[in-house]
């Protein structure tokens, strides 16, 4: 029960984190704006709130004695998966703090950058706080204000990963992997739903338009097999009228 919960709870702040990293990537773009900032404000907190409960209730795990060897083993996996997950996230967090302060909202000091992005990201914000639509509440002065809070949440976030060195010790080099790298790629299965929501994924290409690219692909084989004729026979007849004429 102990090791299922600690999933469940690990992939959910995976994927709280994975939504801040998306929406971090629009800061500073042309889909910058006061909704984002607040989406960014409430996805972070949402991913600290994931945090604490995750530290605490591995860090206990990982306390107790009386737990089998081969539980040790599963608990000090998800403890690297969990340090992992919160190196990310702190990353992150940097990065939207310098974006922030380099392209401020109220008072613009550079024009936003055109990367290509378009459209809303509030789907990927709803998905992070498991609601079917964001309601916004933010004042004007977010993306100064909020900035202050970034800094000092930071912080915290790397106070708290060197107490958790601290309390638990945990050597990443010595934890066994489960499964091969990248096998999550080869899967067919499909990503469960979890309390916090899901990311999309991308869906296959139906299976008629690859057959459609395949024809393409056929007939401009025929059609080099063609030219190359073509240009042999022009060849051959230029070269006799050459000798004919000599």
């Amino acid at each position: 029960m102990g090791k299922e919960e600690c999933k469940t709870m690990l992939d959910a702040l995976n994927k709280v984190t994975a939504c801040y990293r998306h929406l971090v990537v629009a800061l500073g773009s042309t889909s910058d704006s006061q909704n984002l900032r607040e989406e960014l404000k409430r996805t972070r907190k949402k991913a600290q709130e994931l945090a604490v409960a995750n530290r605490t209730k591995l860090t206990s795990l990982l306390k107790d004695k009386s737990i089998s060897k081969e539980d040790r083993a599963e608990y000090e996996r998800l403890w690297v998966l969990f340090s992992s997950s919160m190196d990310l996230l702190e990353v992150d967090m940097k990065r939207s703090l310098e974006i922030g302060q380099d392209f401020p909202l109220k008072v613009p000091t550079r024009h936003l950058i055109q990367t290509g992005m378009t459209g809303s990201t509030s789907t990927v914000a709803a998905r992070a706080m498991s609601v079917q639509n964001m309601k916004y509440e933010a004042d004007s002065n977010i993306d100064t204000a909020d900035l202050r809070d970034l800094q000092a949440e930071i912080g915290q976030v790397s106070q708290m990963m060197e107490e958790m060195e601290m309390k638990v010790q945990v050597a990443p080099w010595a934890v066994e992997a489960k499964q091969e790298a990248g096998a999550e790629l080869k899967s067919n299965m499909s990503v469960g739903n979890s309390s916090v929501g899901v990311i999309s994924i991308c869906e296959e290409e139906p299976k008629d338009e690859e057959a459609g690219g395949g024809g393409d692909a056929s007939f401009a084989s025929i059609c080099a097999v063609v030219v190359f004729f073509v240009i042999v026979t022009v060849a051959v007849v230029l070269g006799y009228l050459v000798i004919n004429m000599s």
